[in-house]
């Protein structure tokens, strides 16, 4: 499945591969538009960044996909259809 619920949590997340730093920069507008928080993780979870964190932007490996979570659902869908 491309979206997925946390363990019971509010959040949702979707796992995400970035293309270009346009596309990161997107994904940071968004956060920064959205009432709720918006963090990317390293797919096995070990690194976890504000999705507004520009510094912090710089310790994912953008080459593998990375995993979107949040609790807005206007976050994850933008991201569903801009894939679509």
């Amino acid at each position: 499945r491309d979206v997925e619920r946390s363990r019971g949590l509010g959040d949702v997340y979707k796992r995400q591969q970035f293309e270009s730093i346009e596309e990161i920069r997107a994904i940071q507008r968004l956060a920064c538009a959205a009432d709720e928080d918006v963090f990317l993780h390293s797919p096995d979870n070990a690194i976890m960044v504000d999705a507004k964190s520009f510094i912090g932007l710089f310790t994912l490996d953008f080459s593998k996909p990375v995993n979107v979570v949040t609790e807005s659902p206007y976050v994850i869908h933008q991201l569903t259809c801009r894939k679509a």
